[in-house]
């Protein structure tokens, strides 16, 4: 299962990325993570459905110092080897 996540609020200067990466990581998913030049953070993660689900949840609370408003969840297609943090865009 892949999905493409485009996560609002207060989620940048908060190591909301870095969080999310290690959570990512503990639960087995693949994909990236990376901030948005508009103040939002945009992830990609692929896993099983069980996994990506709980990704997914830690995602709409993330780390204590975030405030985390929406989170936009679509369907997307990839393959990847890891989980990497990727440069802002």
């Amino acid at each position: 299962m892949v999905r493409h996540l485009n996560i609002f609020g207060h989620v940048q200067g908060v190591g909301y990325r870095y969080h999310f990466m290690e959570q990512a990581q503990a639960l087995g998913i693949r994909g990236w993570v990376r901030n948005r030049r508009g103040g939002s953070v945009e992830a990609v993660i692929a896993g099983s459905p069980e996994a990506v689900e709980a990704m997914i949840g830690w995602a709409r609370r993330g780390p204590a110092a975030a405030q985390v408003d929406r989170i936009d969840v679509g369907e997307t297609e990839g393959a990847f080897s890891g989980f990497d943090l990727r440069p802002t865009e």
